[in-house]
């Protein structure tokens, strides 16, 4: 077993939009203040905030739901952060609501305030995660976790992701976790053992479970732990009295197979789980067939990731049909397995069933144009919020492209698309720019790398994306073979609509030669995109 976290993965290019700029959080601060101190119908019953006092609630509350956004993130980093952005808002929303209820303070000497009454959830969190990466001994634990043993503390929330345990330290942590017990709802014990040898973090790992079992949490977390099976039998007692469970996160934690089926053998069956995390793992179609099982039982579940796992198509068919119970399933990320047109058919039966569904990751899966089709057909058939679909590196061909754009067209809510890695070149990309140039105000990214596209289809994509788009942020048409008359038109289009050239990302890959290396294929070349020039303006794709 290896204690220590695998810490690289590449990861796409993407855009983060969180955290928000100080210069942001500063203009919703002013924003605030300017509601909380004009007149409407709440000053009317209630009273009207002074400016002042208006400016230190909306400082308040920005700072509060800041906190809960940023915790929220940080859950996810793999996220572009737009969950934590309306979590933000929402927030923010719910809080300017109590301040105008409560009215302004009604005695200086006393400033009954909102700023006396807490704006955060009642949870406090205690979180030791910051600073460098580092072991920690006996007596440090001890100085670390003083404020867990404070009389009438109020922390509900715990966080030692990024501090190794040694046995020392784990001893001193355990009589403090288990006078928390009553009051603990939200547990993370990511990467807290890394570089121990081997025994003795499967003894940490005892101590720990143990020192929580009985524990009602609501979330746990135990990823980059390396655990293998043994990791996860030594977290047994406390795996086994989660039946309140809600999210559960296991990721860089070398599940393989055996492992898989401890954990399915471990957990409760319970009809909470909402939240259900198993990236970067080595689980395979037997370990998916065992996680199949947890799946069946969890009709909550709202959140499901299988990504990275070395699942083939036995396993993959094993998940797919699973999830047809999983009716309340807003996002589902299965990439960078090798899951096959066979799994991939399988998949659209249960993708059908979820009506909510917003956010679908199916990079990488080997769909191929028959896979990547009657997914696409159950798509367009279903999840009217989609906002999110990724089906990068599937060896889609332009064969697909008509299924794939009569979906994308229907998809009025989509803020971001992928199909990098593929093969839809100049035919594909004008048929999915076509698709996307009505409506579509919501989107914010497009992402066609690598697809053999030149000159017309890259002019078709930059309409596409200007076309009133005013969120749009970035068109990834690096790796493909964009002339530079191509891409200088790209730019021109761009500007005509007052875009950023920042929009149109990296060229570095761009292979500005290769639409053609010699005189009778460039000509040939030439020739194709006069005609495809020529049908562009008359396309229209079925919605």
């Amino acid at each position: 077993m290896e204690t220590g976290a695998q810490t690289f993965q590449h990861r796409p290019f993407s855009i983060k939009l969180w955290p928000p700029s100080q210069s942001t959080r500063q203009m919703l601060v002013e924003r605030m203040t300017k509601n909380l101190s004009t007149e409407s119908i709440f000053s009317r019953k209630y009273g009207l905030l002074s400016k002042e006092e208006a400016s230190e609630n909306a400082k308040k509350i920005e700072e509060a739901c800041f906190a809960i956004a940023n915790e929220h993130f940080d859950k996810e980093p793999d996220g572009d952060g737009s969950s934590a952005v309306q979590l933000y808002a929402k927030e923010t929303s719910k809080l300017m609501l109590e301040v105008l209820k409560r009215g302004p303070g009604l005695k200086e000497e006393t400033k009954a305030t909102v700023l006396d009454k807490p704006l955060a959830p009642t949870e406090t969190v205690f979180d030791i995660s910051g600073g460098r990466r580092a072991f920690i001994e006996a007596e440090e634990a001890r100085e670390l976790l003083k404020p867990l043993t404070e009389e009438g503390n109020s922390f509900t929330k715990i966080c030692f992701s990024n501090r190794s345990f040694g046995l020392d330290a784990a001893r001193v942590a355990q009589p403090i976790l288990e006078s928390l017990k009553n009051q603990l709802i939200e547990v993370d014990l990511s990467d807290f053992i890394a570089g121990r040898p081997e025994d003795e973090a499967i003894e940490v790992m005892k101590i720990f479970s143990l020192a929580l079992e009985g524990c009602v949490l609501r979330y746990l977390n135990l990823s980059n732990n390396a655990m293998g099976e043994k990791g996860v039998r030594a977290f047994d007692a406390l795996l086994k009295s989660q039946s309140n469970l809600e999210e559960l996160y296991l990721m860089n934690d070398g599940v393989s197979e055996e492992a898989a089926k401890a954990i399915a053998e471990l957990i409760p069956a319970t009809d909470k789980l909402k939240i259900l995390h198993f990236h970067n793992n080595m689980t395979g179609d037997q370990g998916a067939i065992a996680i199949s099982e947890i799946l069946k039982h969890s009709p909550e579940l709202e959140d499901f990731r299988c990504s990275s796992t070395r699942v083939d198509s036995e396993g993959g068919i094993a998940l797919a049909e699973a999830l047809s119970t999983c009716t309340k399933l807003k996002k589902l990320d299965l990439r960078d397995n090798m899951f096959g047109v066979e799994a991939g058919l399988a998949l659209t039966k249960s993708l059908e069933q979820f009506p909510g569904i917003t956010e679908v990751y199916l990079s990488y899966l080997n769909l191929e144009d028959e896979g990547a089709v009657a997914i696409s057909t159950a798509l367009k058939e279903s999840a009217p919020s989609l906002e999110v679909l990724e089906i990068a590196g599937n060896d889609i061909t332009v064969k697909a492209s008509p299924a794939i754009a009569a979906c994308i067209a229907a998809k009025k809510n989509l803020t971001k698309l992928s199909l990098a890695e593929n093969e839809l070149k100049d035919d594909g990309a004008v048929l999915i720019g076509k698709a996307l140039e009505e409506g579509h105000t919501q989107l914010k990214e497009l992402d066609l790398s690598n697809n053999m596209i030149r000159r017309v289809g890259a002019r078709c994509l930059a309409h596409a994306v200007v076309s009133n788009k005013p969120n749009f942020v970035l068109l990834n048409i690096n790796g493909n073979a964009i002339s530079d008359e191509g891409i200088d038109e790209v730019k021109d289009i761009l500007k005509a609509a007052n875009k950023s050239l920042d929009v149109l990302g990296p060229l570095d890959e761009n292979d500005v030669d290769g639409e053609g290396e010699d005189g009778d294929e460039e000509d040939e070349g030439e020739g194709e995109e006069k005609e495809l020039e020529s049908m562009v303006d008359q396309l229209k794709v079925d919605q």
